[in-house]
């Protein structure tokens, strides 16, 4: 258990450009991990280690790196901070016992960060902010601490201050010299804010004055963990600055895995679930989770591992997830970047990787107990994908490659979507933005040497009838030896919006044979499968077959299936058939300033607004209804809008009538071919 105590785990969290490439680079030069602090310029950085990573110059997926220092065993996941991949980002909650989120002084606080910091806090991790870049130019510094403790509450207070070109602590120093504010202010802020969470040293702290810093260790942990502390600490991690400060701050202050939050585990699922504690003990059985998966052409299936509970060994035999057959663990090892360092065992606390078992999936739980196939993790709440592309292989034949190859890389990435279009039949896939659709194929190309074609998906519209009318065909055919006969006579009617196609059987004294309704019901639901007008299903109607005639040699099934599509058609062209086109509910997160560009936008666009709400300080929710065939390019004008911090979610509403003069073209771009 002492060796648990040396175990720290952190995830660097926040915006593109905020520096935590370069402050992982700079912590692991400051350890000793490397000789050198890599360049992101110059694409030799450890974690940014993918060729695509160093030809756009930021990361594009969480990088796994660790270090020893002061004896400490310290693992640090570096995430991208582009909204479009904060499906890589935010896993890295699952793993960690400390979300350490960057700010750039520059730049002040970004949409990212708030959404890291909400993250964080609703995961229960224990929140640090880093005020990085403070050597740049015309930066200012108290302005931005204020903002911060306005908007993330008076618990920021910081940890350490600037002061003659480094950083001066507050914490366990008392006095000292600093560039703004009061060392001995801010450490008696930081004192009491620490024993509030503890009566008894609020007494001590009443009477004495003051409390030593070195013996505030279990209350500052409780502080931590219950978001009554959020640590403010100042680094320019290019030229070093705070970087050993931090160092000690990773030692002296932040948890390891004993003094954070358990993990949040259940049995079961839904409302039925239940909370399970795990024991953070090497000696128990084996309870670790996947929180990442990889897909590499050459390794297979690789997976990101947090042990939570018992010793991980290679080639230990497990469970995963719901796995009934139980699967041997041949390659275990720590990621420096993608360079691998061979290991033999994990603790609980450690992160780690598995390779080449294709039974991984992402939030898998490996166990050696079978009775622990239901446990769990709470599920992590992530943006739903909304930003579409339809995908085509440019070879013919290798439609199902696609499909397992796009199966892997998705599976990396919670906030991508692969899906088989019922209706249109087109593979699909969902990104929250172009850039992380395009960055998605890019790698499809690189990596797997796997070219598609693209288009935008094609609106999955629908056909009704608006009014009652009958339809009638004889489908007759001779050819010399026995002939098809088939004639249906049917009407059709209007349904409410979702009721989908109604088939009646209203034929008497045996003019259809009941033998042969079946065959009529088949040529009526292919009918509206196919559409008439337009080429969409046709939907919302009542189809009641009443009379038709047979022939006691002649009449065959093929015969009423043709003769029941060709009446159903007839039909619809009397019945004023329309076609609807699907209407979404949009909720646009914006920044407050852009509310009314953004109104204006889905006004431009068909759409209507329906409400607004306040999501956090500064940024408000739009509400609205939209046509879907109005949004395709909407995050491109949302980003023009408001410099790429607003994101929007999807959900159908309903489907109403499309504009006519929309219906003309579709119909117009649709021929029937009639069946011979």
């Amino acid at each position: 258990m002492k060796e648990l105590t040396q175990i720290r785990t952190l995830a660097l969290l926040g915006p593109a450009g905020a520096g935590k490439t370069t402050l992982a680079e700079a912590l692991l030069q400051a350890a000793g991990a490397i000789a050198q602090a890599g360049s992101v310029e110059k694409g030799n950085t450890v974690s940014d280690h993918d060729p695509l990573e160093r030809r756009a110059q930021h990361s594009l997926q969480s990088s796994l790196l660790h270090f020893e220092h002061a004896g400490l065993r310290v693992h640090l996941i570096d995430t991208p901070g582009s909204p479009d991949f904060v499906g890589q980002a935010l896993p890295a909650l699952e793993a960690v016992e400390t979300a350490v989120v960057l700010v750039d002084a520059q730049r002040g606080i970004d949409p990212m960060v708030q959404r890291a910091m909400d993250a964080a806090a609703a995961r229960g991790r224990d929140r640090v902010i880093v005020v990085n870049k403070i050597d740049a130019p015309g930066v200012d510094l108290p302005a931005l601490l204020a903002q911060l403790q306005a908007q993330f509450g008076k618990e920021c207070l910081p940890l350490n201050l600037p002061h003659a070109g480094g950083v001066q602590d507050c914490f366990f120093a008392s006095s000292g010299g600093s560039d703004f504010g009061s060392v001995e202010a801010a450490h008696r802020a930081l004192v009491e804010q620490v024993v509030e969470v503890d009566a008894a040293f609020v007494d001590r702290y009443l009477n004495d004055g003051d409390v030593p810093a070195t013996e505030l260790h279990a209350p500052l942990e409780q502080a931590l963990r219950e978001g009554h502390l959020v640590p403010v600490l100042f680094t320019a991690a290019k030229a070093g600055v705070g970087v050993a400060e931090l160092l000690t701050v990773i030692d002296k202050l932040l948890p390891n895995p004993l003094e954070a939050n358990p993990p949040a585990f259940l049995r079961g699922e839904g409302a039925e679930a239940q909370p399970v504690t795990v024991q953070i003990d090497p000696t128990q059985h084996v309870l670790a989770h996947v929180f990442q998966v990889r897909a590499d052409p050459f390794l297979g299936k690789m997976g990101f591992v947090r042990v939570h509970q018992g010793t991980l060994r290679k080639n230990m035999t497990l469970y995963v997830g719901h796995g009934r057959k139980p699967v041997r663990v041949g390659h275990l090892f720590l990621l420096q970047g993608k360079a691998q360092v061979p290991l033999d065992q994990a603790l609980p606390g450690d992160l780690c990787a598995v390779a080449k078992l294709d039974e991984l999936h992402p939030d898998a739980v490996l166990h050696d107990l079978a009775e622990d196939e239901h446990l769990h993790l709470a599920p992590l709440a992530v943006p739903t994908p909304v930003h579409g592309l339809a995908l085509a292989p440019t070879r013919h034949g290798d439609e199902q490659r696609l499909w397992d190859v796009m199966h892997r890389l998705v599976e990396e990435d919670p906030c991508l979507k692969l899906e088989q279009d019922a209706q249109t039949h087109e593979t699909l896939v969902y990104g929250l933005g172009e850039l992380h659709l395009r960055m998605l194929l890019e790698r499809l190309k690189e990596n797997f040497k796997f070219e598609v074609k693209t288009s935008p998906p094609r609106i999955a519209y629908r056909e009704t009838i608006s009014t009652h009318a009958e339809g009638h065909h004889r489908h007759k055919k001779q050819s010399g030896g026995a002939g098809q006969f088939g004639e249906v006579w049917l009407k059709i009617d209007p349904l409410p919006r979702g009721a989908g196609v109604e088939f009646v059987d209203a034929v008497k004294g045996g003019v259809i044979p009941t033998a042969f309704i079946p065959a009529v019901e088949k040529g009526v639901r292919e009918a509206c499968a196919q559409g008439v007008i337009a080429g969409y299903p046709l939907v919302d109607l009542k189809v009641t077959v009443f009379d038709g005639k047979h022939h006691s040699v002649d009449s065959k099934e093929i015969a009423f299936v043709t003769a029941a599509k060709k009446a159903l058609q007839a039909a619809v062209r009397e019945a004023r058939a329309v076609v609807l086109e699907p209407i979404v509910q949009v909720e646009v997160l914006t920044p407050e300033g852009a509310v009314g560009d953004v109104s204006g936008d889905l006004a431009s666009h068909r759409g209507q607004v329906t409400g607004t709400r306040t999501a956090v300080p500064g940024q408000l929710v739009v509400q609205g209804l939209a046509p879907l065939a109005e949004l395709a390019n909407f995050q491109t004008r949302l980003n023009a809008m408001t410099s790429g911090q607003a994101r929007y979610t999807l959900s159908l509403s309903h489907h109403d009538p499309v504009p006519p003069n929309t219906q003309a073209a579709l119909a117009a771009a649709y021929q029937v071919q009639d069946e011979d």
